[in-house]
């Protein structure tokens, strides 16, 4: 079994935890020994494991592991992705067994991490390191980019473009044949019915910009 620990001690990491364990119940695959998370001295005990460190640590490693990054703020995920420059870490797509996802042209990068409940339909793009919480959907000639981060119970519909690092609170409804700009977030809730730039907050049915950030 490949050793797998997960960054982000929090309650999305410890979720993600649940998961692996999920996985290891249908087959034997990962062997699970910690968190690391910046944020928590070395050492702590959160819900059984230590928490083995931080970035340093990690790229003070000397053997191959796989890591699980759990962090929802897509500039946060993004920056320590920067920071861990160890050849020796891998980036496992973490997908619960309850989780549908198309054999028909669905395409999956690295590190992302795919909660029970998700539904993914056919001919769909998903990049890098993209969190898909409980029951999502991504409908049909999607495409998502690096970083997003969806929250539960997110609808997209089909032919949607989303940009890097897009953020979408839970509940949210993306309507077809829409772009989402770069780093873009959509609160809680919202219905998006136009396309949105880049780095603006969009809330409301429908949704619209109510500022704009770096």
């Amino acid at each position: 079994m490949k050793k797998i620990a997960v960054f982000g001690a929090g309650g999305f990491g410890r979720e993600v935890k649940t998961i692996i364990d999920s996985i290891n119940q249908k087959e034997h695959t990962f062997e699970f020994i910690g968190f690391y998370d910046d944020g928590l001295e070395k050492g702590t005990i959160v819900n059984g494991y230590q928490v083995l460190g931080g970035v340093k640590e990690l790229n003070k490693l000397e053997e191959e592991m796989a890591l699980a990054i759990a962090i929802g703020d897509p500039k946060t995920k993004a920056k320590i992705v920067s920071l861990l420059s160890n050849s020796l870490l891998e980036y496992p797509n973490i997908i619960s067994p309850h989780a549908l996802i198309s054999s028909d042209f669905v395409t999956l990068g690295k590190g992302n991490i795919i909660c029970a409940g998700t539904i993914i339909t056919c001919n769909i793009e998903i990049k890098d390191f993209i969190i898909l919480n409980l029951s999502c959907t991504v409908g049909h000639d999607t495409v998502i980019n690096n970083y997003a981060s969806f929250m539960p119970s997110v609808n997209i519909s089909g032919e949607v473009v989303i940009g890097e690092g897009v953020y979408v609170g839970t509940g949210a409804k993306i309507i077809n044949l829409l772009d989402i700009g770069e780093y873009t977030i959509v609160g809680a809730g919202a219905v998006v019915a136009k396309t949105l730039p880049a780095k603006c907050t969009a809330v409301g049915i429908p949704a619209k910009p109510i500022k704009y950030h770096e």
